[in-house]
């Protein structure tokens, strides 16, 4: 699977780790920054490069990381049929909703919440769950897009 990912010095180190996992399970993965650690780095520089990839490619994901993920998610939800699901650890249930109820695409973590024992598996998780394009679902989400 293709798959492009984007931090700011938040996650940074997040962004490092899930970078390396992703690789040894043969996926896809383009690093859209940041590139190193800086304090003043701004997560939009980072996140909307992500956003326009999945935008221009339906078939690839996305993982998001700051802070708290809720920046990096309202930046992704700006572009035209991204839909960028926030995760905060604690179990995989909003994880498999993201994917089977909305498609999420794009992935937004918060790496100052979800502990790093979970962010691998989660991760995982996320991006081996289906979205089975049930109607109802593809009604609801094609009413996201104005």
């Amino acid at each position: 699977m293709r798959i492009f990912i984007g931090s700011d010095h938040a996650g940074f180190e997040a962004k490092e780790r899930i970078i390396a996992y992703l690789k040894t399970l043969s996926h896809e993965v383009t690093d859209c920054g940041a590139y190193e650690f800086n304090l003043d780095d701004d997560y939009p520089d980072f996140i909307k490069p992500v956003a326009v990839a999945i935008m221009n490619d339906k078939d690839a994901r996305g993982i998001i990381i700051g802070k708290s993920g809720q920046g990096e998610a309202m930046c992704a939800n700006r572009f035209k049929g991204v839909r960028a699901a926030v995760w905060y650890g604690g179990g995989h249930e909003p994880l498999h909703l993201s994917r089977e109820h909305n498609d999420a695409n794009v992935l937004s973590i918060g790496a100052g919440i979800v502990p790093e024992t979970e962010m691998l598996t989660g991760v995982e998780v996320w991006i081996n769950t289906k979205f089975p394009g049930e109607e109802r679902h593809l009604r609801r989400i094609a009413k996201l897009d104005i």
